[in-house]
């Protein structure tokens, strides 16, 4: 009797636990460029009837964050916003209003999603590892936008908005330029390669793997007066 209290007891500790975690908000957002240091205290903006770019405007403004928002971003914010933490109010209207957004450090960039870039760069000097490291370290990669190398890593396939696209361009522009600038090595001519065989009283020359001609030391005598070696050609 006292296992199946116990067995009951941890079951009903547990499906607390679960709904507990359930219901308790995770945090958890994707990897973007440079980090967006948001507050995480709900952000309460009340509207009724405004336009979409003034009501972003306003957010930027009170959260003291640089906006450039693009003229194709339209629509109209009909209603009261529930209040949410400042990362969840940027992404629910991205969300309603068929957005995207980017944020390079200094600048928060929000186009519309049709604003969209694809782009096909060739890896000749600058392979897809060097590349996506280079991103990473200069905090531009975003899991968000597609970046995806094809087989055998000569192509990568980039897609993403028009702020990233640039800063990825220009990263790659740049490690393509350092490549080309690197010295080559300089290539030297090969050199000649001369054999001498000596057999018996016969001599042979052979130049870069083919005989040239032979030698022979050995000439009849007439009058007492020794001949010069005789050369026979091949």
């Amino acid at each position: 009797m006292l296992r199946t209290l116990i067995q009951s007891t941890a079951l009903h500790i547990l499906k607390i636990l679960l709904c507990v975690g359930f219901f308790l908000p995770t945090g958890i957002h994707t990897t973007v460029g440079a980090p967006l240091s948001l507050p995480s205290t709900p952000y309460r903006y009340t509207v009724l009837d405004q336009d979409l770019s003034a009501a972003l405007q306003q957010f930027g403004n009170n959260l003291n964050i640089r906006l450039n928002i693009s003229p194709e971003v339209k629509g109209r914010i009909r209603g009261r916003m529930p209040d949410l933490p400042p990362r969840e109010f940027l992404d629910r209207l991205t969300d309603l209003y068929d957005l995207q957004w980017y944020y390079d450090g200094m600048v928060l960039y929000v186009s519309a999603a049709k604003e969209a870039q694809t782009r096909m760069l060739v890896l000749t000097s600058v392979g897809f590892d060097g590349f996506k490291a280079a991103l990473d370290e200069l905090g531009i990669s975003d899991e968000r936008y597609v970046m995806r190398p094809a087989p055998g890593n000569g192509l990568v396939l980039v897609s993403g908005p028009p702020r990233f696209m640039a800063l990825v361009e220009q990263t790659f522009n740049g490690l393509v330029a350092e490549a080309q600038a690197q010295p080559r090595a300089v290539e030297t001519p090969p050199r000649e390669s001369v054999l001498i065989l000596f057999r018996g009283s016969s001599t042979m020359v052979v130049r870069d793997g083919q005989p040239e001609a032979s030698y022979s030391s050995v000439v009849p005598q007439q009058d007492g007066v020794a001949g010069k070696p005789e050369r026979n050609q091949n």
